[in-house]
């Protein structure tokens, strides 16, 4: 079988997100709101086993704030802050503060080159993948990509397939024919579920996670290029 698309995880797999860019803009939310939160390196590792932002701040309040999640205005908050992070998420973008992990811009180029399809398949907001995609790559770097599929877009998120099967039903291509590139267990067992062969580049979040099931499992050093992903593709479809 032939390589004919490329479906990416956004998060720990495009680039140190979550360290670098959410959780930082998470904290800044909490404080303009005037919520005493904060969420240390360590800590929104431990967060991450929730899928979503408006689930991670849910999570958090129903369990180490309980007097805030029983405000009577708590759905509004919760919007509300979401809605501020999601804006100084982009402000950290706009100023560069979010760069691609080494390797992975380099194969989006060379699968382009080549002819491979390039799709995304993230819980993140579209405006968050668009706004990396076009801060690291350049203003119409995002049109690069045949399908970006996100968390709104399906029913339930990872470890649920529903956001690769929707993907792989927008690309028109089986499962045998397409290679995921992801970071956790949760995605892994997303894109497994979903038939897909997966190759995992672990994040500073995810190393010790559990990968069975990967074609291939990499290092934080990454070292993906577009001729070892035809390789291991073609041992998985063999």
């Amino acid at each position: 079988m032939t390589l004919r698309a490329l479906i990416f995880d956004v998060d720990g797999t495009l680039a140190n997100t979550e360290r670098d860019g959410h959780r930082p803009a998470f904290n800044a939310a909490f404080a303009e709101v005037g919520l005493p939160w904060h969420w240390d390196e360590a800590f929104y590792g431990t967060l991450l086993d929730v899928t979503g932002g408006k689930e991670r701040i849910l999570h958090y309040a129903k369990n180490f704030d309980p007097a805030t999640f029983a405000r009577p205005d708590f759905d509004a908050l919760l919007q509300r802050i979401h809605e501020i992070k999601t804006r100084n998420y982009q402000r950290l973008l706009d100023a560069g503060a979010i760069p691609l992990r080494a390797d992975i811009g380099q194969l989006i180029c060379e699968a382009r080159t080549e002819g491979v399809k390039l799709a995304i398949a993230s819980s993140s907001k579209p405006q968050n993948v668009v706004g990396l995609l076009r801060a690291n790559l350049g203003p119409r770097a995002d049109t690069w990509f045949d399908v970006i599929t996100s968390g709104d877009d399906v029913a339930a998120k990872k470890p649920a397939p529903d956001i690769y099967l929707e993907t792989l039903r927008a690309l028109g291509l089986p499962a045998c024919d397409c290679l995921v590139v992801e970071d956790s267990s949760h995605g892994l067992a997303a894109s497994l579920a979903a038939g897909i062969p997966t190759v995992i580049t672990v994040s500073d979040y995810t190393a010790n996670e559990n990968f069975d099931g990967a074609r291939m499992v990499l290092p934080l050093t990454g070292g993906i290029t577009l001729e070892k992903l035809r390789l291991w593709h073609a041992t998985a479809v063999a």
